[in-house]
């Protein structure tokens, strides 16, 4: 396949991060609407964290399948589908009248959201062929997600405040009419795979098994670890994955080629993404209710006091992808989990004197750190397999990040799910120290295991397309 035109390849870049940013978009901006969502609907915590994670629960679910019909059936016409299904959602959000059909609306934009994010990894693996373009573009697509991360609790605090919170979902509307659009129009067509299986069972039990794991930990703060609900659906999760992983070993034609999930890269850069997924989204979900409940401040006050935490998402996104050729991903990665960790430790000294200036340089580090690790770890995994398998790789790595990410607001919700200030502090600390050991643990994994030219990836680029 040739190389695409630098002038369409730019527009293929738009295209993937406009599909990025509206994902991103609706996690930021729901988390400044709790208190009002709670006020409007009656909410108790655990409907607010149904609100966040009943996305989460479909995007995480369904990524891997995502990934998988891009591989087979084209990157382009997913990333098309995905922008319509996500874009209809959001008008549906924005019309509801009850936190039920809040809820189920949250459901189906999960689903538009997992076609959106492996599928705009993937036409990015396509429009740049060459590893060190590769990995800038792939920073810049992460800035994207910063832009959207630090503009969504401002824009979105804002436009509660003036309009409703109905209007942070439709603000999707026309971001998603842009993409669709620049799609057909830029991105170049592929070709369908038309003799690889889609492997039905192994994904049906793998898209149950994550659902499992959703459910049982958001229903945590509400039931309780001794609920038989929780406990069933963890014990669910479990027998599902085991079925799965059999699955997934005795098929030659596996959506999960065993070859994938045993290359130390992908593995290794798939946990960490999990990590970091979870502290980042866990702590701003947890500070979101501490702005607004405990230190009651307004939904645009909320907004820009978590703009440190998410703003310098989008510089360092940047930053990361001009570091990554030079420095290498296990330095990179080593050194953004380490500087993390710092800032999450810093925190509590700051939420203790009830602080937000002191609070502003910790959510600085720890948005830094993260900001530097997810997209080196992403350009390491695109690196490490063939494009016939960039769409899979990717949605393994995103969908592991999106459940760290769902395990972290309900792990996370659970510690401050009551609401009196000496409990809410209390919990606070256990989220903070349990960050800061995952954070570490991370640091370790990439300094031991992100460092070599992967053999999959020597295997796989002798023989990639072109």
């Amino acid at each position: 396949m040739p190389s695409p035109s630098k002038h369409q390849s730019l527009l293929v870049q738009v295209a993937a991060c406009l599909g990025f940013v509206v994902v991103l978009v609706d996690v930021s901006v729901v988390n400044v609407a709790l208190d009002t969502l709670r006020t409007a609907f009656g909410a108790n915590v655990t409907d607010l964290q149904w609100v966040v994670n009943a996305y989460a629960l479909v995007f995480a679910s369904l990524l891997l399948i995502a990934g998988a019909l891009g591989d087979r059936l084209g990157a382009k016409h997913m990333f098309i589908a995905g922008y319509a299904i996500f874009t209809l959602s959001s008008i549906g959000c924005g019309l509801t009248q009850t936190m039920q059909a809040l809820i189920e609306w949250r459901l189906v934009q999960g689903l538009g959201a997992a076609l959106l994010v492996p599928n705009s990894l993937a036409v990015l693996r396509l429009a740049f062929q060459d590893t060190a373009t590769r990995s800038r573009a792939i920073g810049w697509w992460g800035a994207g997600g910063g832009i959207a991360l630090a503009a969504g609790p401002l824009v979105g605090g804002l436009l509660v405040a003036v309009i409703g919170w109905r209007s942070i979902f439709l603000v999707n509307v026309p971001v998603g009419v842009a993409g669709i659009w620049l799609t057909w129009r830029f991105v170049p067509d592929t070709k369908a795979q038309r003799g690889r299986s889609l492997d039905l069972p192994g994904q049906l039990t793998g898209a149950l098994a994550l659902a499992a794991l959703t459910f049982a930990s958001t229903e945590v703060s509400a039931l309780g670890w001794s609920s038989p609900v929780v406990l069933g659906a963890f014990a669910l999760c479990i027998g599902l994955s085991i079925v799965f992983i059999r699955l997934e070993t005795r098929n030659p034609a596996a959506m999960l080629p065993t070859a994938l999930w045993e290359d130390r890269t992908v593995r290794s850069a798939t946990i960490i993404g999990m990590i970091a997924n979870l502290v980042f989204y866990g702590i701003v979900f947890t500070l979101s209710l501490l702005f607004q409940s405990i230190w009651h401040m307004t939904p645009v006050r909320s907004g820009v006091a978590l703009l440190p935490m998410m703003g310098i998402l989008m510089l360092m996104n940047i930053v990361a992808g001009r570091l990554a050729s030079r420095l290498g991903a296990r330095t990179l990665a080593t050194i953004g989990l380490l500087i993390s960790a710092v800032g999450y430790l810093a925190m509590w000294p700051a939420i203790a004197a009830e602080s937000f200036w002191l609070l502003a340089v910790p959510m600085l580090l720890a948005g830094s750190g993260i900001a530097l690790t997810i997209p080196t770890i992403t350009a390491a995994t695109l690196t490490a397999v063939s494009s016939a398998h960039s769409g899979v790789a990717s949605g393994l790595l995103n969908a592991a990040r999106q459940i760290g990410g769902v395990m972290g607001v309900a792990i996370f919700g659970f510690f401050v799910r009551r609401s009196g200030w000496v409990s809410f502090m209390h919990g606070m600390e256990h989220a903070l120290v349990v960050s800061v050991l995952l954070l570490i643990v991370g640091a370790a994994m990439a300094w031991r295991n992100l460092g070599q030219t992967p053999p999959l990836a020597r295997r796989q680029n002798g023989r990639s397309p072109s």
